[in-house]
């Protein structure tokens, strides 16, 4: 059992491992499971093991715990570092917070010690749970493909080398080891849907629906979602036209593709153009799918869908950027770097109405006034120095941080 799951870890990054590899190590049996496997993967002077543990500063048992992987990481001879989150107010939905602070610490870790990859301790038990919770929510075939085995975020790899091995047989690897790990109170805690979702399997597995029979479901569909991107991008190659950080698309075309397909787009512009990772909510969705089969428009995550001519243009909404201010030449909105002359000093900011009436030729450019209004212009004060996208100004420019490619590059990835 042991040499087969090393092996199997060992796989989850060749042919070509990095040479260096984050670990997030919260102190649970997961992830002190997938510690010792990375060590016994790879030979030291072949791939350095580099250990990270978040701290949420929700329990006070969780000091200890930190420091109790830190003791497990020298026992391995690991580096290891302790991130603390300290910014919830007590607000909103405590686990989604809390995991999205995770995520974030740790991309800015793996950037700092200049790491491209970071494992996760996710296993197959809480592949079946994802796909129960998700199944509950009447989500389509990206939900119930739940985790996949590698993700970006941002610059850095996630992968998850122990998503098709269960919970089990990680506490008899670590068993055979005389290792200790620590259970998470939480794990108790029926507050938490997760929790419930966890005893619920108990109760179904008599049925037939078990960790296995739901990891093959999540298998399945991704599967079904990888060929599902591979069309849209096929689509998109075809139908999709690029203008000012805007995405059109030929009305008639649009209206003739299959509802998935729709969506499937229409998701993909607007995080392209708002540098979201995570789409609108369906529901949202359906609705502007619905307007638009109506003849009508509608807005979306930030964006506007418009009517222009025979065509649909996608474009940002004004109101969603008319607070972003950035100094040059600093990215503004996620997206947009402006390129001009070294010596002006200014600050990046919407074009807005006030700009818009300073640009007399902005007709010019073939993109409607709420498009516009959204662009990014120079401004140093009240006076407007620069809108690249919306006249002439010779030596300024707007340039998107991901453009076209990453547009379509971004479709194979959701």
């Amino acid at each position: 059992m042991t040499n087969h799951l090393v092996s199997h870890v060992r796989s989850q990054f060749e042919p070509d491992p990095p040479t260096r590899i984050g670990v997030a190590v919260s102190g649970g049996g997961d992830s002190v499971a997938l510690l010792h496997l990375l060590c016994h993967a790879f030979e030291r002077d072949e791939v350095s093991i580099h250990a990270v543990t978040v701290d949420h500063g929700l329990r006070p048992e969780a000091v200890q715990e930190a420091q109790e992987v830190a003791g497990l990481a020298a026992r391995l001879g690991v580096s290891h570092d302790i991130l603390r989150w300290e910014r919830w107010d007590g607000q909103g939905n405590l686990q989604d917070q809390a995991r999205r602070a995770r995520y974030d610490l740790m991309q800015q870790w793996a950037m700092d010690k200049g790491l491209k990859t970071i494992a996760l301790g996710h296993t197959a038990d809480d592949q079946a749970e994802t796909v129960l919770m998700r199944l509950a929510r009447g989500a389509g075939v990206s939900g119930l493909s739940a985790m996949s085995t590698t993700r970006s975020l941002g610059d850095v790899v996630l992968v998850r080398p122990i998503l098709a091995i269960s919970r089990a047989d990680l506490r008899h690897y670590l068993e055979t080891l005389k290792e200790s790990w620590t259970e998470d109170p939480s794990n108790q805690d029926l507050r938490f849907d997760r929790i419930k979702v966890r005893q619920a399997l108990e109760v179904l597995e008599p049925l037939g629906v078990t960790q296995a029979s739901l990891s093959m479901v999540a298998r399945n569909m991704e599967q079904a979602r990888e060929a599902l991107n591979w069309h849209v991008h096929d689509i998109a190659k075809r139908v999709v036209q690029f203008d000012g950080g805007d995405i059109v698309i030929p009305r008639a075309d649009f209206l003739a593709l299959p509802y998935e397909t729709r969506r499937r787009l229409l998701v993909g512009a607007v995080n392209w153009i708002t540098a979201s990772e995570y789409g609108p909510r369906r529901a949202a969705v359906e609705h502007v799918l619905t307007a638009l089969d109506q003849g009508s428009t509608g807005s979306l995550g930030g964006c506007h869908v418009l009517k222009q001519g025979d065509n649909l243009r996608i474009c940002r909404e004004y109101n969603a950027v008319r607070d972003l201010k950035t100094k040059l030449p600093e990215i503004w909105d996620h997206r947009w770097q402006i390129i001009g002359p070294t010596r002006v000093e200014g600050e990046v900011r919407a074009l807005g109405e006030a700009g818009l009436q300073e640009c007399d030729d902005w007709r010019a450019t073939g993109r409607p006034r709420a498009a516009l209004l959204a662009t990014p212009a120079v401004w140093a004060g009240a006076r407007l120095i620069a809108a690249p996208l919306a006249r002439e100004e010779g030596k300024w420019q707007a340039k998107l941080e991901i453009g076209q490619e990453g547009f379509l590059g971004s479709l194979l990835s959701h």
